[in-house]
């Protein structure tokens, strides 16, 4: 099989290669995957890219960032397949939505600062979901379940708050803790956990769950429910 001429745009070769692997011909590993044997993948190399940006590695960045496109891809590829849609698609897709969501640099909107853009990318969002199997109709709805626990805390708490879920951080705070002392007390939770054989990030989800079906439950109530319409009288014939 005969590799893509350096000719084509970078991007056709990589896509090209790609469909090569599947291809009965091709790579037996490649053939064999599919969505779900995929899924962690992407996550393991969002995790080694996280490291080359620590590092402030520019080879290795470009090195994981290409590994990264790779698994968008390849679920193309995948996706290709089955005749649901192609790079071309979810890119044209993704031109789309940036440009919907950005009216303030490709439309007539004015913003005066950050917090008034997010405003709008919200709105837009919604009203982009309106309607459909993907509505989020809570204010908690949208993140991700398979994220790590303490990040979807920190996440779920903000969505809460904005809400009025949650109560509002304290002007003055109790204690003072300082963002090292912080560290130092999370560090110590994990090591009291692993001391016992329990697991933290479970033990944060059970949490996590519990406090959002609370919220939930209260955003419930505080939702006004819609007045039934009143029965109309049947004509007689």
């Amino acid at each position: 099989m005969r590799a893509p001429t350096r000719r084509s745009p970078p991007i056709r070769q990589l896509l090209e290669v790609m469909a090569a692997l599947r291809s009965p011909e091709g790579c037996p590993w490649d053939r064999e995957q599919d969505h779900q044997t995929l899924r962690y993948h992407a996550v393991e190399e969002v995790y080694e890219l996280l490291d080359a940006i620590e590092a402030d590695d520019d080879h290795e960045m470009a090195e994981e960032l290409g590994d990264l496109l790779l698994q968008v891809v390849f679920h193309a590829q995948l996706a290709r397949e089955r005749g649901a849609f192609d790079f071309d698609a979810l890119t044209q897709r993704l031109v789309d939505k940036l440009i919907r969501r950005h009216p303030h640099v490709f439309g007539e909107v004015k913003v005066k600062d950050v917090d008034q853009v997010w405003a709008n990318w919200e709105q837009i969002k919604r009203s982009e979901k309106a309607g459909s199997k993907h509505e989020r109709k809570s204010a908690l709805d949208g993140v991700p379940t398979q994220l790590p626990a303490l990040m979807k805390a920190q996440k779920l708490l903000k969505k809460a708050r904005k809400a009025g879920l949650a109560p509002a951080p304290a002007a003055k705070p109790a204690r003072k803790r300082t963002p090292a002392a912080v560290g130092k007390e999370l560090f110590a939770l994990a090591q009291w956990c692993q001391d016992r054989d329990w697991s933290a990030e479970d033990l944060l989800r059970q949490e996590i769950q519990r406090q959002e079906r609370l919220w939930r439950r209260q955003e419930s109530r505080a939702t006004p429910t819609p007045a039934a319409a009143p029965a109309r009288k049947s004509k007689g014939k």
